[in-house]
């Protein structure tokens, strides 16, 4: 049993938990271990039958027993007597986005919801709005999430990146130490950097590949491989995550790497165009029609450069206009991750961060910028205590007597993240944010899905005067929740009007702006900020994925504040 299915039967019970009244402690115990598991590297199942399984974060005595009770029966008991207790379509009704388990519980208990039938038949009676708190939005998501609960996938089919690159990289060094591997690498999406991925692409070269194929279908860290051969080996890691690795002589790694690399998009406008000047581009090579021969290319520069272009790295790669910029040699000069002087946006203890102001200044300064923004929720915000109007007083004060008492050129600013009220007005005083270094301004209550109601609400916050930028604009978060409703032209029309600054949030569940909205930003004039939103010291290391989304969005230094010295 792979660590991916029994994380689900975990995440399975934790619903049948909340379905049935379970306290929220019990419920997060089994939604934390399933995530444990789920991002395990080795084999759960032989942990739990070596008596190991305890030795993992969140997972005691009474875990491991149900675990053991999966991999040796195939069910866990408890889960078992709570299906037999409840309808079996609260599991199933449960899968439509937007309704959580308690609001299941109560479609089942007020209005005898048992099956997604009964589900449809009440919310087209107009039964749902009569519930209190739900009303005919929450009605007509019901029916749009029923059209489309058959072509949900039973699981989460891509990843975040931040989830997949990380072994990716164990598996590429997996190889890279074996004696018969000459060269390897990363490919895929995990190379482009996009948000999510849906598996890892590896690509090697050796004289001897069945040594190699063989080896990595021995890993511990592998399930299930399939059958090891000179041309390469499929895998499913523990975790259920697809691996495809393939191999080839060292003269075509070139063309292996650029084809794999992908996107599909990117790689079919390349054949298309190639095909017009007489050339065939596949992983094999690059035939030419006219003398039937086929070149091959060790590094994937030569590829590009056979056929008239400049080398596009692969964050770019995905046709939006750089096969004709390459042709052309209008390429960008891409920021890089080096060349970010300091983070502006990050949290403390003061509301809901995990260190101090001192331990996140000297993370800062350790990786070696020049300035760290202090930008603490504000007195709104529903995360851990409010911090007041007087308590945020006396923290700049109290970053103030840092500076002071500072021995380098390091500096702290003074902000705060202020929360976009429903009404698009702030939750301070303008004198008090006069007073403060770096404004963020972000929305993170009431997503309504209207349009032009949050739009409204963005524009006016946009527009005041004391705001130097937004935060994490739509926000989205990555396979949990699609981005609010915003007519982002209007918005970034706004935001260049009133030379207020958007931040791409380096934060893996976040990437927001995302890398189109980012790019459609900067050509209106927008400048941006790249953020990581720490909210703990090893979370400033998170600019790596600001930084990579801004190399998708085609964005230099000129384009990003932060590559600069402190401009306030």
């Amino acid at each position: 049993m792979t660590n991916a299915e029994i994380a689900t039967a975990l995440e399975e019970l934790a619903v049948l938990y909340q379905l049935d009244g379970a306290d929220r402690y019990r419920v997060l115990a089994y939604t934390n271990a399933a995530r444990t598991i789920r991002d395990q590297g080795k084999s759960v199942e032989q942990m739990a039958l070596q008596g190991q399984v305890t030795g993992l974060q969140g997972i005691g005595e009474t875990l491991e027993e149900k675990i053991i009770a999966l991999v040796e029966t195939g069910d866990i008991p408890a889960a078992v007597k709570l299906k037999e207790k409840l309808p079996a379509g609260l599991i199933e009704i449960n899968r439509i986005p937007g309704l959580g388990p308690k609001t299941v519980r109560r479609l089942h208990d007020e209005l005898g919801v048992a099956t997604p039938e009964e589900l449809r038949e009440a919310a087209e009676d107009q039964q749902v709005r009569k519930l209190k708190g739900l009303g005919p939005k929450v009605e007509e998501n019901i029916i749009a999430g029923l059209e489309n609960l058959a072509d949900q996938p039973e699981g989460p089919s891509r990843r975040r990146l931040d989830q997949i690159r990380p072994v990716a990289e164990e598996l590429v060094e997996a190889l890279r130490v074996h004696p018969a591997c000459a060269r390897a690498e990363i490919a895929g999406s995990v190379r482009r950097m996009t948000d999510t991925c849906k598996d890892i692409d590896l690509i090697a070269t050796s004289d001897s590949p069945l040594d190699i194929s063989t080896h990595m279908a021995g890993l511990d860290s592998v399930a299930s491989a399939g059958n090891p051969s000179e041309k390469g080996v499929k895998l499913e890691t523990h975790s259920g995550i697809g691996v495809d690795i393939r191999i080839v002589g060292p003269d075509a790694f070139g063309n292996l790497l650029q084809h794999f690399t992908g996107s599909v998009a990117h790689n079919t406008e390349l054949r298309e165009v190639a095909v017009a000047e007489g050339l065939h581009v596949s992983e094999h090579g690059i035939e030419d029609e006219r003398t039937g021969e086929t070149e091959r290319f060790a590094g994937e520069d030569e590829v590009y450069r056979r056929l008239g272009y400049e080398f596009i790295v692969p964050e770019l790669r995905e046709n939006r206009g750089e096969l004709e910029a390459a042709r052309e040699g209008r390429l960008p000069d891409l920021v890089e991750l080096d060349q970010i002087r300091g983070d502006l946006h990050s949290h403390t203890t003061l509301s809901d961060g995990k260190a101090t102001l001192e331990e996140m200044a000297d993370a800062a300064r350790g990786i070696g910028y020049e300035y760290l923004a202090i930008t603490d929720h504000s007195a709104t915000h529903g995360f851990g205590d409010h911090v007041t109007a007087d308590r945020l007083w006396r923290r700049i004060e109290e970053i103030r007597d840092y500076n002071r008492d500072s021995t380098d050129d390091f500096r702290l600013l003074a902000g705060s993240e202020v929360n976009i009220q429903t009404d698009g007005t702030l939750d301070y005083e303008d004198d008090l944010l006069a007073e403060l270094d770096w404004v963020i301004a972000s929305i993170h209550t009431a997503f309504k899905d209207d349009s032009d109601y949050m739009t409204a609400r963005m524009i006016a916050a946009i527009e005041h005067p004391e705001v130097d930028c937004i935060g994490h604009p739509t926000g989205r978060l990555l396979d949990r929740r699609p981005p609010y409703p915003l007519n982002i032209e209007a918005v970034i029309g706004a935001a260049a009007a009133n030379d207020t600054v958007f931040e791409i949030n380096g934060n893996p569940n976040r990437r927001d702006l995302s890398d189109i909205h980012a790019r459609m930003a900067s050509e209106a004039g927008v400048k941006l900020v790249l953020n990581t939103d720490a909210h703990w010291t090893a979370g400033l290391g998170l600019m790596e994925y600001a930084v990579a989304t801004a190399r998708r969005a085609w964005l230099g230094p000129a384009q990003i504040l932060n590559t600069g010295p402190w401009w306030g």
